[in-house]
C-alpha cells in the first residue's frame, strides 16, 4: 500500500476528486493548508500599507491506494490539477505499513 499526498490549488479540488472517482479511487482526505515553494508569495496592499503574503492557500490531499494503483492515481491527479502555471503543486508517494478500519477491525488492503 502507498500513501499519495498531493498539494494542489484549492479551486482544483473538485476536478481532482471527480477525476479520481472516475478511475475508481474513492476515498481521500482533503486538508486546507498554507505554504509556498518557488512561488514565494506575493505583495498586497492593505489600508495603504504594502505587505508580503508568504504563505499561499493550498489543499493537501491524502489518498491510500494499493501499490498497483499508484501510477494511475498520480497520473490522474497530475492531469486534473495542472493549470500550467507556477504553483500547481507537488505529489509525494510514501509506503504505508498498516491500515486499520476502526469500525470493523479490518486490516491491510481490506481496510482501504
Amino acid at each position: 500500500m502507498k500513501k499519495v499526498e498531493a498539494v494542489i490549488k484549492p479551486f482544483k479540488l473538485d476536478d481532482v476528486r471527480e477525476a479520481l472517482s472516475e478511475v475508481g479511487i474513492t476515498g481521500m482526505t482533503a486538508i486546507e493548508v498554507k505554504g509556498f515553494g518557488r512561488q514565494k508569495g506575493h505583495t498586497e496592499l492593505y489600508r495603504g500599507a504594502e505587505y508580503v503574503v508568504d504563505f499561499l492557500p493550498k489543499v493537501k490531499l491524502e489518498v491510500i491506494v494499493k501499490a498497483e494503483d499508484v501510477e494511475r492515481c498520480v497520473e490522474t491527479i497530475t492531469n486534473a490539477a495542472r493549470t500550467g502555471k507556477i504553483g500547481d503543486g507537488k505529489i509525494f508517494v510514501t509506503p504505508v505499513e498498516q491500515v486499520v478500519r476502526i469500525r470493523t477491525g479490518e486490516t491491510g488492503q481490506d481496510a482501504i
